[in-house]
């Protein structure tokens, strides 16, 4: 019996020379010294008593080891479970306890507040820092750098990754080696990906985005990654001249930008840039092309099913849209309140079944029941359409939904219109509690450098584009706006803060 996802994007490696991870600072690592890496620490792992199906949870800085913990785990069977790096111990207590993880990795610095955690929970604790040094790099050191790969199938679970936990308790969802396989070889066809490809990799890996997309890609591919520990715009630029490929999230775009250094000649030879995690700005598509020549690519997934779908390789790769569901995967946009079908054009939920979704949420079965229908169909909480020409465009999130004295109304709509004003850099419309409508609609404005915005204008605007019912009642200029790690806009933070903006008011 094999282990498809190790076989696929490991196995296949073994005894390469082949270049696999350029780093910054230290000597290329090929593909076999990867192997033998992730070797040891699979013995290591088995050593420190897990078995397959047990669950190491990992908050460690981006590392060439981090990434070969990932590898050990699927070598060995075992859930790998990457944690957020800014998590505090309170937060951390959380993942470990309802995870059940029987090994956590840290770093040294985290590991005096981690202790009463794993004491509790009576799970071992290992450290690895950055540099490559740590008890769990110690224990490692003399064992074996070969490892009888254990046997797994397609439908046995791989990781876990919690969801953000914007809106309750944060959800575990379980990924098998099916989920990450099947999203990762459709990925490398439909975004061309050959073993000639070097990919400059700046993202964490403690997300999706950054370990399942980028790395799982590569490794299928068979080609190499310049590993970066983290954004960094100078080391970008130096590095940006010996990769073909980029993924970023909008943030990495908007830095290199601003650079003056970042031309269409340091471009020239790269074939693709790929923007997700969270919406990309039209006007950071139009500067991107006008400087570089290359247009971005959009795609949309999330963290229960990876990649849902993505703007064309070939053909119009459209600002403002995810572009169309990938091959395998189908989508469907649905009322809400019934579950079906809404007429082409029409907002609606945004559902997807394909062999990228999740299993369910651990330990959570009635959660599960809620958001995957029997069917397949996982409800993403996402709204959105499909215009005539089949491209799919997110408007916000469900709960993102505003219903403001029966009406509903879709903040993106109003967005778009934000966006498009004068000195306005971005925007962010949020519902919030009103004594008569039950919900009233505030516009939140961050200015271009050097603008001075006018609300009073920006209303006047609105009046003349918005039915009445959906016009902000009130404007309000931001220096920024909260963003998690991923660079995603934290709109429930924005709703907290302003939650009491309408008390007493009555209209």
């Amino acid at each position: 019996m094999a282990n498809l996802l190790y076989d696929a994007l490991f196995g296949c490696h073994a005894g390469k020379s082949t270049p696999f991870l350029h780093l910054a600072n230290a000597p290329t690592l090929t593909h076999d010294a990867f192997l033998r890496m992730a070797a040891r620490y699979a013995q290591a792992i088995t050593t420190l008593g897990l078995a397959p199906g047990d669950r190491l949870a990992a908050q460690v800085e981006k590392s060439p080891e981090a990434l070969a913990v990932y590898a050990a785990c699927v070598q060995t069977g075992v859930i790998f479970l990457p944690l957020n790096t800014g998590y505090t111990a309170a937060e951390l207590d959380y993942f470990i306890g309802n995870s059940g993880a029987k090994l956590v990795l840290a770093t040294d610095k985290a590991k005096a507040a981690l202790t009463p955690v794993t004491d509790a929970y009576g799970a071992t604790l290992k450290t690895l820092n950055p540099d490559g040094t740590g008890s769990f790099i110690d224990m490692s050191a003399g064992l074996p750098d070969t490892f009888e790969t254990v046997s797994r199938t397609a439908d046995d679970l791989a990781a876990f990754l919690y969801t953000s936990g914007t809106t309750g308790r944060s959800k575990g969802a379980m990924l098998t080696q099916a989920n990450l396989l099947s999203n990762a070889q459709t990925l490398a066809d439909y975004w061309r990906f050959t073993d000639a490809d070097v990919l400059l990799h700046a993202l964490p890996i403690f997300h999706t985005h950054g370990l399942f997309v980028a790395t799982n890609t590569t490794l299928l591919a068979g080609g190499s990654m310049i590993f970066l520990p983290k954004l960094d715009v100078d080391q970008m630029i130096a590095h940006m001249p010996k990769a073909t490929t980029m993924m970023g999230v909008p943030t990495f775009y908007t830095r290199l930008l601003d650079d003056e250094r970042f031309t269409a000649e340091l471009t020239a030879h790269m074939r693709l840039f790929v923007s997700g995690s969270a919406p990309l700005l039209a006007e950071t598509h139009v500067r991107f092309e006008k400087r570089t020549g290359h247009r971005i690519l959009e795609r949309y997934g999330m963290t229960e099913t990876n990649m849902n779908t993505s703007n064309p390789y070939d053909g119009e790769r459209r600002a403002g849209t995810v572009g169309f569901p990938l091959p395998g995967v189908d989508l469907k946009i649905t009322d809400p309140a019934t579950g079906e079908k809404v007429a082409q054009g029409e907002i609606g939920q945004i559902e997807v079944r394909g062999p990228n979704v999740f299993k369910g949420y651990w330990q959570m079965p009635e959660k599960t029941a809620e958001e995957l229908r029997s069917d397949g169909f996982f409800i993403t909480g996402d709204l959105g359409l499909i215009d005539a020409d089949g491209y799919v465009t997110i408007v916000g999130r469900n709960k993102d939904l505003i219903i403001s004295g029966g009406y509903n109304i879709y903040p993106k709509e109003i967005e778009l219109i934000l966006d498009d004003q004068p000195g306005v850099l971005e925007s962010a419309v949020i519902g919030v509690p009103h004594p008569d409508f039950g919900e009233s609609v505030i516009g939140l404005l961050v200015a271009e450098p050097g603008a001075d915005l006018s609300t009073d204008n920006i209303m006047a605007a609105l009046g003349k584009q918005l039915a009445r019912f959906k016009q902000p009642k009130k404007l309000v200029v931001m220096d920024a706006f909260p963003r998690n790690t991923m660079g995603k806009l934290q709109k429930n933070i924005l709703r907290d803060q302003f939650a009491d903006v309408f008390a007493g008011t009555h209209t």
